[in-house]
């Protein structure tokens, strides 16, 4: 889809979208359609329960005499925010290629006060529902193929538009980045080809570095190299450094989860739904889609990424419930369940991290507890922090967003659930509080840094689409975290 930005004016041919507030008010562009068709926008309202309320539309088909073939409203309600902008864009995307439309135009009005900006997010909610993961399917009905050519905003202020679209585009990469990521096999993507994928970033300017098997005992990390010792593939770490600020600037952090496929290992996972457990990799998805968004638009700070890329797989060599690992902290931990394992690589990761770089803070991403869903269904990552700040600073991101978070307690209470008597800690705590105690285990690895967990097991895949997002992986994230940087840490 070729996606545009003109000044007002209506088209010739093609499939005219125009403006309609609560109430049935017509913007500038509607009355100025209606005149030109007779009165047939006016008379099409009064015969339907179209409103003009917000993501309300309606379908005209143009009368004899006009050029273009159809019309369509669109309510706008009493006027739309940043994420209903969005939203009205992934929903016209979705509603023309179900109606097949090759070619579509719409007149920006009445949206909001910054029309400019907001034409740039209706393209921009418009690119992000245009995603498709489709390159091994080798049969497709033609029907369920999208047909939407072009899309054209009109607006006064074109160029305003199309430059408050550049970046937009480039977290849309950043996203799609991600999504590409959480939904390939795991045939195809285990920690070897991710960090090959990571690689490609180098384009864009970001420094890559991956860490083996052999580096990685050197340096200790023994909860990492546990969980991947049953599987014939290598555990890596990929290392992103995107420098956008001044050398003397402190880094900030993002970690991610990359168990690229979850069997559970030894503690075997039921059979039934298994085959979801390719996006267990969802955070590092994260964490190398927000880089390449920041890379992209070419954000105005110091910020590194790493991800700890396993497989858990339950091989006659693998990890086994009672082993005892030695971390790279040096602190011990109790294998008490072996499917308890991405807390395991994330505190190998998050000691590095802190220890090699000194960022400003540290914030790690991870598909971590299924009791997170119970808790949050698919509306909230749950978060957890030691810092109350950035813990603002990242509900304010999710909110502007859309991609919601939520915090949950850190006590004392929950920390000593995890002492155990054979070492330093387990890994496992019983179910009650399960992801909070997942959380504490965490938190005894980041060495007081400023810090924050986003357990985003509800939100890395959905079975059903959203205004935005087709069915698939997600993306969560990037734009939660892009937004956050862009707001509290560029120059």
């Amino acid at each position: 889809m070729k996606l545009s930005f003109s000044e007002p004016g209506l088209p010739k041919t093609g499939t005219v979208i125009v403006c309609v507030g609560d109430g049935s008010k017509l913007s500038a562009s509607a009355r100025q359609l209606d005149k030109a068709t007779g009165g047939a926008v006016s008379r099409a309202i009064k015969e339907s329960r179209f409103t003009g309320k917000k993501a309300q539309f309606l379908d005209i088909m143009a009368p004899s005499g006009v050029a273009f073939g159809r019309i369509v409203l669109a309510g706008i309600g009493k006027g739309l925010d940043e994420n209903d902008q969005q939203a009205l864009g992934g929903r016209l995307y979705a509603r023309l290629n179900q109606a097949g439309i090759k070619a579509a135009h719409l007149a920006v009005e009445a949206t909001g006060r910054d029309l400019a900006g907001a034409a740039a997010n209706i393209a921009y909610g418009a690119l992000l529902r245009s995603y498709r993961f489709d390159k091994y399917r080798t049969k497709e009905k033609a029907d369920a193929k999208p047909t939407l050519k072009t899309f054209s905003l009109r607006v006064k202020g074109a160029a305003a538009a199309r430059r408050a679209f550049g970046p937009l585009e480039k977290i849309a990469d950043g996203v799609f980045f991600t999504r590409d990521l959480v939904s390939e096999p795991p045939n195809v993507l285990y920690p070897a080809s991710f960090a090959k994928e990571v690689k490609a970033l180098t384009k864009l300017g970001v420094k890559v570095e991956i860490l083996g098997e052999k580096q990685m005992q050197k340096l200790g990390m023994g909860a990492l190299l546990g969980v991947g010792q049953g599987s014939i593939r290598e555990s890596q770490i990929a290392i992103m450094r995107w420098d956008g600020a001044a050398k003397s600037e402190k880094p900030v952090a993002f970690i991610g989860k990359g168990v690229t496929f979850d069997t559970g290992g030894i503690s075997l996972k039921p059979g039934p739904g298994m085959q979801d457990m390719k996006w267990d990799m969802g955070g590092a998805g994260t964490v190398a889609g927000l880089m390449k968004a920041l890379a992209g638009r070419k954000a105005k700070v110091n910020a590194v990424g790493l991800i700890g890329l396993v497989e858990n797989m339950p091989d006659g060599n693998a990890q086994r419930p009672g082993d005892i690992v030695t971390t790279m902290s040096g602190q011990t931990i109790e294998i008490h369940n072996t499917d308890a394992e991405g807390r395991l690589v994330l505190a190998d990761v998050l000691w590095y991290c802190q220890d090699r770089f000194k960022p400003q803070f540290m914030i790690d991403l991870a598909t971590l507890t299924g009791a997170i869903i119970i808790s949050l269904g698919h509306e909230y990552a749950g978060m957890f922090s030691n810092d109350d700040k950035l813990s603002d600073q990242l509900t304010k991101a999710g909110l502007a967003t859309g991609e919601k978070v939520w915090r949950m307690p850190l006590h004392d209470a929950f920390d000593k659930k995890i002492n155990t008597d054979g070492a330093d800690m387990k890994n496992v705590a019983g179910r009650d509080g399960g992801s909070i105690t997942a959380a504490q285990l965490l938190q005894r690895f980041v060495n007081k840094v400023p810090w924050a967990h986003l357990d985003i097991a509800g939100m890395a895949w959905s079975s059903s689409a959203s205004p935005t997002m087709p069915r698939g992986g997600t993306g969560y994230g990037v734009r939660l975290l892009d937004r956050f940087v862009k707001e509290n840490y560029e120059g």
